[in-house]
């Protein structure tokens, strides 16, 4: 089995402390710069994810050694480059970048249909990042994630940035109240956002081939979106040169052979798929530092 993710993503309050003044007196090309430096030093202090991006780009992308030493500094400097765009964006830096949009108009159509909706992303690219581009959709996108993965850092955007319209339904374990919120929010016809490549119990997991190996995903999104009949669209927001992202909409098309399987499996292999062809054409945008693969 996969070394299970421990429900939190590694970085403290003091970093992005740190990162929100150096770009208020410094400005982002000052931020970008100093990034340099901290990935220098989380590639030997950051073992296990050092590891873990290693493993991604020897066994998983079939990479050199050279080839997986620059994707390593890469992976980290993107993620470094991600974090200071939220913090950016969030102190009403939005003209310093630039925005694509591809299949947008069937993804308004589907938030338009006056049904509830579940969104589907991952842990690449910079997922959040789109909500405020939903103008007054925003505001009906309810975003499920676990406790000990936003607390602290949500606390400190509020107090130093500009604060979130999108709601948050927080995941806890020990409670199914995160399951009742969820299905107050679709039956209100709000949107409902998930990341379906993370979970923190390997016995609520379902199997799949990705990127040529197979891999775990958590069962609740798809085992929600198969049993509430609504609409599903995949989105992902990823980030190209010169400050731009470039946001994906996906709505699967499950086909006739989704009768031979259950609807979740389908639909996992759906989701599975794209984000297969999207990590072939963004290969350093996977932040899962874990043991994702068996």
């Amino acid at each position: 089995m996969t070394k299970a993710w421990k429900g939190k993503t590694r970085g403290g309050a003091f970093g992005y402390r740190f990162f929100i003044g150096l770009i208020r007196f410094g400005g982002l090309t000052v931020a970008y710069t100093f990034l340099a430096l901290v990935v220098v030093y989380f590639v030997p202090f950051a073992p296990r994810a050092t590891q873990s991006t290693w493993r991604y780009a020897r066994r998983i992308l079939g990479y050199n050694r050279f080839k997986s030493v620059v994707l390593l500094f890469k992976n980290y400097y993107r993620l470094g480059q991600i974090l200071i765009d939220k913090v950016a964006l969030g102190l009403g830096m939005r003209k310093k970048y630039q925005f694509r949009f591809e299949n947008y108009q069937p993804f308004l159509d589907v938030l338009n249909a006056d049904t509830g909706v579940i969104m589907i992303g991952a842990h690449v690219g910079n997922w959040e990042i789109g909500v405020p581009f939903f103008n007054t959709y925003s505001r009906k996108i309810n975003i499920v994630m676990y406790d000990a993965e936003h607390e602290k850092i949500k606390e400190l955007l509020k107090k130093n940035g500009k604060t979130q319209e999108f709601k948050v339904i927080p995941v806890n374990q020990d409670n199914l109240t995160h399951v009742f919120k969820i299905n107050e929010a679709l039956n209100q016809k709000e949107y409902v956002c998930f990341q379906g490549d993370r979970s923190v119990n390997e016995e609520k997991t379902l199997r799949t081939s990705f990127m040529g190996q197979e891999a775990h995903f958590p069962m609740g999104p798809f085992l929600l979106a198969a049993k509430m009949k609504v609409p599903v669209v995949f989105y992902f927001a990823m980030r190209e040169p010169h400050q731009t992202y470039r946001f994906h909409f996906f709505i699967p098309e499950l086909g006739v052979n989704t009768k031979e399987k259950r609807a979740e499996q389908a639909l996992l292999e759906a989701y599975a798929h794209t984000l297969e062809n999207l990590m072939l054409r963004y290969p350093e945008q996977w932040f899962n530092y874990y043991e994702f693969w068996k």
